[in-house]
């Protein structure tokens, strides 16, 4: 068996937080392999021993172990998880490392000490026909080889653009092969330990290691550009100024199978993320099984979910390739937003024009900004409307419809209160049954909801807007020019809904800018501190003219910094597709 600890001692910038680390590493051939390590403070051991993948947090007490034979969704028990584990192999076939010596530069430097240790120091760069044929990344690897053993002390690669790795192996020995047991989770009598589908804990690895290397691109300046980039049926997507739109329209069904075919690639992505990056991941820190939490979820408020929109749902999953049960869940996941929303207009704005800012402070940098779209939905029951929202979503968390009326919400307390309709699809019925104001009031109203959350909603036409705050059993309407418990500084001809030191930020920039606020000053109310550093993405709604400004984070900046596309949903809506 080989045995190490590795420690980070260089790495390029945008993974800077990986300095300093370490991981214990215990490796036996064919199939044992286990790893421990720190992870936000926290103690995580990880283990592959034979057909089985177990995780085990201790502080939690609290651990999985993956095997083949289990549900791999409470809601298909029939769907019994298939995963068979190949033996550890070298990445390359053997008769391709033979040919390394001779596709590789090789350079021998002066040796050095490494922990008090001498070392050969070894520099292999690839040759380009090397880089071509055997698909190897264009860099040079550093190895620092123990000359009593030739066993590596350190590892470094440096890539094409100076970029460099360094990783120290200190302790490594071979030692003779523990007893089996030793491979077996280290659980104690009062540690919670729950079989899994290995599956999940496969795609989990995988996908964790994409949220560290989540890399969204800063748009360029506006030029206008329109084209289509693909159709399929009576859907299709076009790039606006380098975002997506994807117009979707037809039956449940029909706008299903466009969406999953259109924006294939993303939906997939989103969903491996969502729910086996952060869902998996979160497990190790609540100590409870992400699946088994949201699958009680779903057993709960599927019943309130309109059939309509599980049909859509469902087709967009098969023409995207993943399991009906994943787009639903991804569709469900819980989501606990710290979100703000304002409404301005009359005596508050430049020209009486109302203006409605949208913040979602929601999980930036595990992937949804990558997959960002603004969506047109002209279902064949009810009003057309957008979607400012991301591939494989069905539902809405910031939406406008066709006759002017908009939402956006900021997600409270009270998670496990699922007896209702889950939020976001409660949205899109607003969206594609209200045509004033008065009816998306009476819908939320009446529905059976879920755990608390607050909403902005404006109309156009009426020039007016309303608060809600809402929970399973409470619904208070929060009216202009009043006061609230929670928003203790009401402004005339003004909805603002924030919460701490964000409302009061808020409210003041309102009053500074009070009766001169236009467009731009409206998008320069949602900068931070107002948003918050997980501000993934800011959306301007002007119900009037149904025109909208929507903002995406990148690697870079949060979205309320970032520059905002201009869409006119009419525009959208006018059935002319863009060029080719």
């Amino acid at each position: 068996m080989f045995s190490t600890k590795l420690k980070v001692l260089a790495a390029p910038q945008d993974y800077q937080a990986a300095l300093g680390q370490e991981v214990r590493l215990q490796w036996q051939a064919p199939d044992r392999l286990r790893v421990a390590a720190q992870v936000g403070g926290q103690a995580y051991e990880a283990c592959r021993d034979g057909q089985q993948v177990w995780i085990f947090a201790p502080e939690k007490k609290f651990g999985v172990v993956g095997t083949a034979g289990v549900p791999r969704f409470g809601s298909a028990p029939e769907k019994l998880d298939t995963t068979r584990l190949p033996p550890w192999k070298l990445p390359l076939p053997k008769e391709q490392l033979r040919l390394l010596p001779l596709l590789c530069k090789v350079e021998a430097r002066p040796g050095e000490k490494v922990d008090g240790a001498d070392c050969h120091v070894l520099l292999v760069t690839p040759r380009p026909e090397a880089i071509q044929l055997l698909k190897l990344p264009p860099g040079t690897l550093s190895l620092w080889l123990r000359t009593d053993d030739l066993l590596p002390a350190r590892v470094g690669w440096e890539d094409a653009k100076g970029n460099a790795f360094i990783v120290a192996l200190q302790g490594s020995r071979w030692v003779a092969a523990p007893q089996a047991d030793a491979w077996k989770l280290p659980a104690r009598a009062q540690d919670r330990v729950e079989r899994v589908a290995l599956s999940h804990l496969m795609r989990f690895f995988p996908a964790a290691l994409s949220l560290a290397q989540n890399q969204v691109p800063t748009l360029g300046p506006v030029t206008g550009e329109r084209r289509v980039l693909a159709t399929h049926g009576q859907g299709r997507l076009e790039q606006h100024d380098g975002t997506r739109v994807l117009f979707l329209k037809g039956t449940p069904a029909q706008m299903g199978e466009q969406h999953g075919v259109l924006l294939r690639a993303q939906a997939r992505d989103l969903v491996d993320r969502v729910l086996y990056g952060v869902g998996v991941g979160s497990s190790f820190a609540k100590g409870r099984w992400f699946f088994a939490e949201i699958e009680e979820a779903q057993a709960r408020f599927g019943k309130f979910v309109d059939r309509r929109y599980t049909e859509e749902m469902d087709a967009m999953a098969r023409a995207a390739g993943v399991e009906p049960e994943e787009a639903r869940l991804a569709n469900f996941f819980p989501e606990l937003f710290h979100c703000s929303g304002f409404a301005v207009w009359g005596a508050a704005t430049k020209d009486g024009r109302l203006y409605h800012g949208r913040i979602l402070d929601y999980m930036k940098g595990v992937g949804l900004e990558q997959n960002a779209a603004v969506i047109v939905h002209q279902p064949d029951q009810g009003h057309a409307w957008v979607n400012v929202g991301y591939a494989g979503f069905t539902g809405t968390v910031t939406a406008m419809n066709e006759r002017g009326v908009a939402v956006g919400e900021m997600g409270g307390r009270g998670e496990g209160q699922w007896d209702g309709k889950p939020m976001a699809q409660l949205l899109r019925e607003v969206m594609e049954k209200a045509g004033t104001l008065d009816e998306a009031v009476e819908i939320l109203r009446r529905s059976p909801r879920t755990c608390e959350y607050y909403y902005v909603i404006s109309e156009g036409k009426s020039r007016r807007a309303v608060g809600i705050a809402a929970t399973s059993t409470r619904f208070e309407v929060v009216l202009p020019n009043k006061a609230h418990p929670q928003l203790p500084h009401p402004v005339v001809d003004a909805v603002l809904l924030s919460a701490g030191d964000r409302y009061e930020e808020l409210v003041r920039r309102v009053k500074g800018g009070f009766g001169r606020l236009d467009e731009t000053g409206a998008r320069g109310l949602m900068t931070r501190p107002v948003c918050m550093n997980s501000n993934i993405h800011s959306v301007l709604f002007a119900p009037e003219s149904l025109e909208f400004w929507v903002a995406n984070a990148d690697s870079r900046q949060v979205a309320s910094h970032t520059r905002y596309t201009h869409y006119r949903l009419s525009e959208l809506l006018d059935g002319r597709p863009a060029r080719r």
